[in-house]
């Protein structure tokens, strides 16, 4: 049996587990099965692999903590991080996920007003509420280390050790993108079997998806829906979705309608707010849904397209430069481009648009991302700004181009062209933060999603020379060829060239 330590594995995205199939008692090998909610998920920003997966990995390491030790009996936790968690970590805000994530607190549901309240009272006090039930000393200038070094498993990697009387217990977990965390599998782990029940409708590959459409003649969303009732009923996938939804409908009413400079010492200045002023005019309403409401009554310019497209992303990523809440789609560098591109559908391309069109599109953009998880990497820190911004594009154009009335062809199409334009992209934040270049980007990766959707539409896909897999593929292999100063560890491009203190 083959091990899974492996640095390609868990790097490259596949989801791997053992299970045991109950008629042959036979042992094997299993693609997991990655949920829509996997890959949307509701967190704050401002990263998914550097402030969200580090976060997720303070509340497991509690959480198994528990299971050997009483939270009580912990006299101290040291945090080590590692690579480019070190390098960019404090324009990500990994230092305030890990405290928080210690402290109990989720971020799905956090107060997003309390953030900064929470970690300045631990930096002031010196003390921790463990899981919120007792207080440790913690002094987040010594508990918390920076290491420059790289862990060979994975970029993204860092440290948990709790030590109490008599007794010392640690793990090393890795963010490997999109909030996903993971811990380096043990020489014996090929004896903890895992019985788990695979979807009905497997998918690997964008093949594997395009076979099933075309054996039972259906959409690509409708093959999603079937995988995601094996896991949860109709109603529950509905209003989840709808959850998602209006998280995005919030970032985005939030982000259009604040002033300000961005925190982390770049001075950057909202624009959201001034673009979105100058495109609504004097429009009343008092919510998102009379927001909605207000820009389907305008006419909209065909210039004014652009603009619309591109206020709606830079509020979104404003929001998460800024510590708010977003949906991470795949990531939270790339949360704009999803967002923006369904709004533009249900406020200029289609008025009749409702709840169903919106879990169509979000059904077939995570699957998307799902695909090119499995068959790449969506970490900026393993595949540079390609495995986020790329990705994004590529989930919204093929989940577009279906909303548009494309076949399950056109859909893969959709993907590869918005892919295909996104190779090589650089991932070089100036000063660690998701600032600059990266709300731009969203920006650019939302307006290539609807173009190459429109592509898509005109293209007869038995004509098409480039299919989606192999594009996936050749992301995978761009990935592994790019200098790793260029990957998420503000070591290279616009990082190096652009002086902070000039800013």
């Amino acid at each position: 049996m083959e091990s899974t330590k492996i640095l390609g594995l868990w790097a490259k995205g596949s989801q791997k587990t053992y299970f045991c199939d109950k008629q042959t008692n036979d042992h094997k090998l299993m693609e997991e099965s990655i949920s829509v909610f996997d890959m949307l998920k509701i967190g704050v920003g401002p990263s998914s692999s550097h402030t969200l997966g580090p976060w997720r990995a303070a509340e497991r390491f509690l959480k198994e903590l528990q299971e050997v030790h009483s939270l009580d009996a912990i006299e101290s936790i040291q945090v080590d991080l590692y690579g480019s968690l070190s390098l960019t970590g404090k324009g990500h805000a990994t230092d305030y996920a890990v405290m928080l994530g210690l402290s109990g607190q989720d971020p799905e549901y956090i107060p997003v007003p309390e953030i900064h309240a929470i970690v300045q009272q631990i930096k002031e006090t010196t003390q921790l509420k463990l899981g919120n039930l007792h207080f440790i000393d913690f002094d987040p200038s010594q508990h918390i280390t920076f290491h420059r070094q790289f862990l060979p498993f994975h970029s993204n990697g860092l440290t948990f050790t709790a030590k109490g009387n008599n007794f010392e217990f640690h793990e090393t977990y890795y963010s490997i993108g999109g909030g996903f965390v993971v811990v380096e599998e043990r020489i014996n782990a090929q004896k903890k079997w895992i019985i788990k029940c695979g979807f009905p409708y497997p998918i690997n590959t964008a093949d594997d998806l395009l076979n099933y459409t075309q054996l039972q003649n259906r959409s690509v969303s409708a093959v999603v829906f079937d995988n995601e009732l094996s896991m949860r009923d109709a109603a529950t996938i509905q209003s989840e979705l709808q959850r998602i939804w209006k998280t995005m409908l919030e970032c985005m009413y939030v982000g259009c309608h604040t002033e300000g400079i961005l925190p982390g010492g770049l001075n950057v200045k909202r624009r959201a707010f001034d673009m979105h002023k100058e495109l609504i005019g004097d429009a009343v309403y008092n919510n998102p849904e009379e927001w909605i409401a207000a820009i389907r009554t305008r006419e909209v310019k065909f210039r004014q397209i652009l603009k619309w497209v591109s206020c709606f992303a830079l509020a979104v990523n404003e929001v998460n430069a800024s510590l708010g809440r977003v949906v991470t789609a795949p990531t939270n560098g790339s949360a704009g481009v999803i967002p923006a591109v369904l709004m533009y559908y249900y406020v200029i391309e289609n008025h009749q648009a409702g709840a169903e069109q919106i879990n169509q599109f979000l059904m077939v953009a995570g699957e998307m991302g799902s695909i090119f998880k499995k068959g790449a990497t969506i970490s900026a820190a393993m595949g540079g700004c390609q495995a986020e911004i790329g990705v994004s594009s590529a989930m919204a154009a093929a989940a577009l181009c279906e909303l548009m009335g494309g076949t399950p062809e056109q859909v893969l199409v959709a993907a590869e062209i918005a892919m295909e334009h996104h190779l090589g992209l650089t991932c070089d934040p100036i000063g660690g933060l998701v600032q600059i270049p990266c709300i731009e980007r969203n920006t650019m990766g939302a307006i290539k999603a609807i173009n190459a959707a429109e592509l898509a539409m005109s293209t007869d896909a038995k004509d098409t020379k480039v299919p989606l897999d192999k594009v996936i593929n050749t992301m995978w292999q761009t990935a592994q060829d790019m200098n790793i100063k260029y990957k998420e560890t503000s070591e290279g491009g616009l990082a190096v060239a652009v002086n902070m203190a000039d800013c």
